[in-house]
Formats: C-alpha cells, structure tokens, sequence
C-alpha cells in the first residue's frame, strides 16, 4: 500500500484563503462484537484490493459526514470502512472530522484513508495547522492530484470551511469540492450566504466542478436556489432517497446531504445511500453516506 499523501504536499496552496435509494452497508456476516473487534484490528490491511471494471469516464464520488468522535467511534469506523469498501469511490469527500491531540485522536480522514487505501488526504479546518483541536471537511482520493486550495466561508463567524482538490481523470481534470453549511433550522440566509462565497471562490477556468457535503438543506430550500439545473443537478434527484439523516439518532428525515455535478460536464449514471442499514443496531454514523457515478460527457 503507498503511503498517505498529506494536505501539504507541495502544490497543495492551503495557506490561501482566500435512482433509487440502494443498500450497500449489509449484515453478510452477522457481525458481533469480537467480530468487530477484529474488524477494527485490521483496518490497516483494508483497502489495497480494487473494485469492479469501469468505464474510463466514469468518476465514483462519495460524501458522509462521519459524526466527528461520537461514540463508539471505534465501531462505527469499522462499519464505515465497510460502506467506503462497498462503494469503492475514486474520492471521498468527509465533513464533520475531527483531531484531538488531548484526547489521543488522530485526525479521522488519515485514519479512514489508510483503511482504504487512499493515498491523498488533504484537510481544512478553521482552526490553524498544529493547533491542538481541529475540525472540518477532508478529501480523500487515489487520483492524481494537481493542485488544492481551501477557504474560510463567510460570514466567519459561523466557523464553516470549504476544500477543492483538482484531480487527473482519464478524461481530464476535474474539481472536487467540499463543505458543510450552518445546521441551524433558522440559518437559511447563512447557507446563502456561505454558498454564494464558495460559488464566487470556485475557479473559472472551465475545468468540470463536483460540488459535495453537508449543505444541511434539501433541494427545495430556497438557501440552495445557487445550485439548481442551471449551474448544478443533484446525483441524487428529488424522492430518490427518504433521509441522509438517520432517524435512529433522532433527526426528522430530511436528504441534506448532496453531489452536485455541472450537467454540461457529467451525467449521473448511478446514484445510492451508504452505511444506511445497522449492524448489531449500530450504524456508521448520524448521517447516510452518498454514493454517485459520474460519467464525462
């Protein structure tokens, strides 16, 4: 397996800041609790084996906030390198992680990325490199990556972030981009105004955009009018999923989590939720994941 490729690599410009629903989390082997003991003994052996044949176009993308250290973290690491296994995505893009130096805690993408073989990690939080606490979003890809940049949303106050990494497909570059927007009830013009920073940072330059994360809005919210079919189509359309947000940990269903894609850019040929089902009553998180293929035009 290749070692991890941290956030500052060289090109990495952090210091500018500038379907149907599917099932793919299953209990196949009746896990129990030694058995995710062992589950979690061999995270670091996880990941080197590579998935089904693809079509060179295609770009597999995932999102999920994995719900920072909530317990029992432990278990539900080895489930969601399970659903990350499942669906086998070229990039993983992770809100709500967290490193603890007070607690012992590693930052959780790194951790993830070497359960699953993903060489580059790149992470941006509000809090500034060495800090003993940090919180944020983080990208986690195989691909080549070519450049990356990070923002603090406005208004700052809301201490929300942004992170684009810029990867070599076989069709060419492509913008990844991730966030997660204010979660109040109440912060609808929050989320405007965090969305509308982010879409004015983005680059111009023509190079495809995939825009993910928790926005903590449906479709329908008028916080994400930015991102309607004019500019963006959601991988996961309309009725096609009940909840990204798990009902078992007491969230109203609400589908807040999204890919969005530039539809002159991508068709969205598959799209499902991930880590929606339990095991032994344990899930991988308070959120589903989403998984989307993406196929170039």
């Amino acid at each position: 397996m290749a070692p991890l490729l941290h956030s500052m690599a060289p090109r990495d410009r952090g210091d500018r800041w500038s379907p149907p629903r599917g099932i793919v989390v299953r209990n196949k082997a009746g896990l129990g609790r030694r058995s995710l003991i062992a589950a979690i003994a061999a995270l670091p052996l996880v990941g080197c084996a590579t998935g089904g044949r693809r079509a060179a176009d295609d770009l597999s993308v995932v999102t999920f906030n994995i719900w920072h250290d909530a317990a029992p973290w432990p278990a539900r690491l080895a489930l969601l390198t399970a659903a990350l296994r499942e669906a086998d995505a070229d990039v993983v893009v992770l809100q709500e992680v967290l490193e603890d130096q007070r607690k012992g805690l590693p930052n959780q993408a790194d951790t993830v990325a070497r359960a699953r073989g993903y060489r580059h990690v790149h992470f941006v939080a509000v809090e500034p490199e060495g800090a003993p606490k940090r919180y944020g979003n983080a990208i986690l890809t195989r691909l080549p990556v070519i450049d990356v940049a990070r923002r603090k949303l406005a208004p700052l106050s809301d201490s929300r972030t942004a992170i684009r990494v810029r990867v070599r497909t076989a069709a060419g570059p492509v913008d990844i981009v991730g966030t997660h927007l204010a979660w109040h009830a109440d912060a609808g013009a929050v989320r405007a105004e965090q969305l509308a920073d982010l879409l004015a940072w983005l680059p111009t330059d023509r190079v495809p955009l995939v825009v993910t994360g928790d926005f903590n809005a449906p479709l329908d919210d008028p916080a994400l009018r930015a991102m309607g079919p004019s500019r963006f189509v959601s991988a996961l359309p309309q009725g096609a999923a009940p909840t990204t947000l798990n009902p078992v940990r007491g969230h109203q269903p609400r589908v807040i989590d999204h890919i969005f894609a530039e539809p002159a850019a991508f068709a969205a040929t598959a799209a499902r939720l991930i880590g929606d089902q339990a095991v032994n009553g344990e899930y991988p998180s308070d959120h589903f994941g989403v998984a989307a293929r993406l196929t170039r035009r």
